[in-house]
């Protein structure tokens, strides 16, 4: 299946020949037979074939052959489309219960994944997915039955598998989006309800990959961890994506100094968060641990909370390196910034440690009016829909205080489906974009 990964991030899975059976032997059930609009339904029908035949090939070729067939198609409007996206994926019959070795290969290594899947899994049911990510000296499995019994049949927990638990590296963050995209193909999972969580090194992960990927998740749960302060700028990316630290003041590994800066840091964003300190210790690890007590609250703050897919207030830190969709919004062009290289938690840079990053807020002020900030930032791209704008009325579009774009933005059939290619995200369809250079200031 395409992945809404770059190249490097394709995701391998086992069972793909049976994977794509059962989708099609599903939409083979779903045809119509001998009812008296058999023509019409079964014309629907193809189209949703067809697009999800697009979405799903990983052939670049076939893609866009596929797509070219869909624009000619009468029927092939945006609400149809939308409508067809809306409802997800087809889901056949997958494995339940513990599947502790399951494989996904990122940039051509194949890595562990560990599942716990209800033994109720309902293939037309939306389950809430909660990635968890391992300590050093840890696997992704030894976590399934900390958290398994506790989260009961409504969630999904995966639990990938990384070399000493280095989470702050770019082939982790890779491993952790194509976890994410490998559960989301097999398994029906609510878009607004993906949880990253994380102990220790797991942690600092949970904090780096949440920050850089915020629009995916609903919520953060990073324990016995914390980031250097040359890494706080990307506490921005918060602002909707509430996160839940827990710390043990007894910690002789990672200081609770570490997470209490990071709560004070939340609290002068006035982003949401839940600070647990915890003086509970444990024979073998101290206070360095994640207490099972803590868990009941955890997962009841998992139960509430869901993400805002599509907000009207997006605000996006980069470094040059993940200049990627964030939201409805996208960094494309900058000014000389710092860009990570294969270590996340990267300082040997100047430009890192003078927080040299390109900054950018974007927000909806009024009916069809967006306001755009922007910091070392030349050229970004705005990704619209009817949530956001009135796409039959002009928008007007200001950058820096200036004027920037007043007009109608054409919605497309071609757009929505390349952006859900893209994405990969039923909540976030996006019909229009609109590409801005940004005003250069007086030197």
């Amino acid at each position: 299946m395409r992945s809404s990964l770059r190249p490097a991030h394709r995701v391998h899975l086992r069972r793909r020949g049976l994977f794509f059976l059962s989708i099609a032997c599903m939409w083979l059930t779903l045809l119509p037979v001998s009812l008296p609009h058999a023509a019409e339904d079964a014309s629907s029908m193809d189209l949703a074939a067809q697009v999800w035949q697009y979405l799903t090939t990983p052939d670049s070729e076939q893609a866009n052959s596929t797509l070219a067939s869909i624009m000619q198609r009468p029927d092939a409007t945006i609400q149809a489309v939308q409508d067809i996206l809306r409802k997800g994926q087809p889901h056949g019959l997958q494995p339940v219960g513990l599947l502790p070795d399951e494989e996904v290969v990122v940039r051509d290594r194949p890595y562990r994944v560990s599942l716990s899947i209800p033994q109720s899994y309902e293939p037309t049911k939306d389950y809430a997915l909660v990635v968890c990510l391992h300590g050093a000296g840890f696997t992704g499995e030894a976590y399934l039955d900390r958290w398994k019994s506790r989260l009961g049949e409504q969630y999904i927990l995966a639990c990938p598998t990384y070399p000493a638990g280095a989470w702050f590296t770019r082939r982790a963050e890779d491993l952790v989006l194509a976890t994410v995209q490998l559960v989301r193909e097999r398994y029906r999972i609510d878009p607004n309800r993906i949880f990253l969580s994380g102990m220790s090194n797991g942690g600092i992960g949970a904090w780096l990959i949440g920050m850089h990927h915020a629009p995916l998740f609903a919520g953060l749960a990073p324990m016995a961890s914390g980031i250097d302060d040359v890494l706080f700028p990307f506490l921005e990316n918060l602002r909707t994506t509430p996160v839940y630290i827990i710390h043990g003041s007894q910690d002789q590994v990672m200081p609770v100094e570490l997470s209490r800066k990071l709560a004070g840091e939340l609290k002068n964003l006035d982003y949401p968060f839940i600070y647990r300190e915890h003086d509970r210790t444990h024979a073998m690890a101290g206070g360095h641990f994640f207490p099972r007590e803590e868990l009941p609250d955890l997962v009841m703050w998992f139960d509430k909370q869901r993400r805002t897919p599509v907000p009207k207030t997006v605000t996006v830190v980069r470094d040059a390196s993940h200049l990627l969709p964030f939201g409805w919004v996208r960094i494309d062009a900058t000014d000389q910034i710092a860009s990570f290289s294969e270590d996340l938690i990267d300082k040997r840079d100047d430009s890192i440690r003078q927080r040299i990053y390109a900054r950018l807020t974007a927000q909806v002020t009024g009916p069809n009016r967006i306001e755009v900030r922007t910091d070392r930032v030349r050229q970004y791209t705005l990704s619209l829909n009817n949530d956001l704008v009135d796409l039959s009325k002009p928008v007007v579009i200001t950058t820096d205080g200036q004027p920037s774009f007043e007009g109608l933005i054409t919605p497309s059939v071609e757009t929505l489906l390349r952006q859900a290619r893209l994405r990969h995200d039923p909540a976030q369809l996006f019909p229009a974009k609109l590409t801005l250079t940004v005003p250069q200031r007086p030197s």
